[in-house]
């Protein structure tokens, strides 16, 4: 049966806990709620992308709460690009870079580069320090479905599928994080 967690001490050693040992947390982020995983837990990927129905080709997104929880998940990226990227952080900017070392084909999906970014949600951000590094973070949806915006949405949508819910609320945006091309510059998503 799933949990519900609040956002308190208790409930974010509890949720992060729960990532070590391959859980799908859902958790509030900038517009959307958000389902996460281990990014290191090539099972718990698969069963998120099951659950969502998605195809890895499409990739995932990471989110920490600093760029340090990044090492080893990003690749070198020229002064200027990283200078770039770095001024949009925190905030709702994801951008795809090159990939680390540690970046598993799963978490790329189809793509060159794999998409990371530092987080402006306080529970968001609390969720990944807790854990002590990155977490994956894909909107909570089915594939090609709006991404929930409230927790009961979210229960009747996936209920015991996911394995702990973190409430709290959303961080007011509209839409989802913008994406750019770290190398580029380029607007993916607006």
């Amino acid at each position: 049966m799933a949990k519900h967690l609040t956002p308190e001490r208790e409930g974010l050693a509890e949720a992060a806990h729960a990532l070590e040992h391959g859980g799908l947390i859902a958790y509030p982020t900038e517009a959307v709620f958000g389902i996460g995983c281990d990014p290191s837990n090539t099972d718990a990927i698969e069963r998120l992308l099951a659950l969502k129905q998605r195809p890895a080709a499409k990739g995932l997104i990471l989110i920490a709460a600093s760029v340090e929880q990044l090492d080893g998940w990003i690749g070198e990226l020229p002064a200027p690009c990283l200078s770039h990227m770095l001024d949009s952080w925190p905030g709702p900017v994801t951008w795809i870079v090159p990939p680390g070392a540690a970046v598993t084909p799963l978490l790329r999906g189809d793509h060159a580069g794999v998409a990371v970014r530092v987080t402006s949600h306080p529970l968001a951000a609390a969720l990944c320090r807790a854990f002590d590094g990155p977490v994956v973070s894909t909107s909570a949806n089915l594939s090609g479905e709006s991404p929930a915006r409230d927790l009961d949405t979210l229960r009747a949508h996936f209920g015991p599928r996911i394995d702990y819910y973190l409430d709290g609320p959303l961080g007011g945006r509209d839409r989802p994080s913008e994406i750019r091309d770290a190398l580029t510059g380029a607007v993916l998503r607006p």
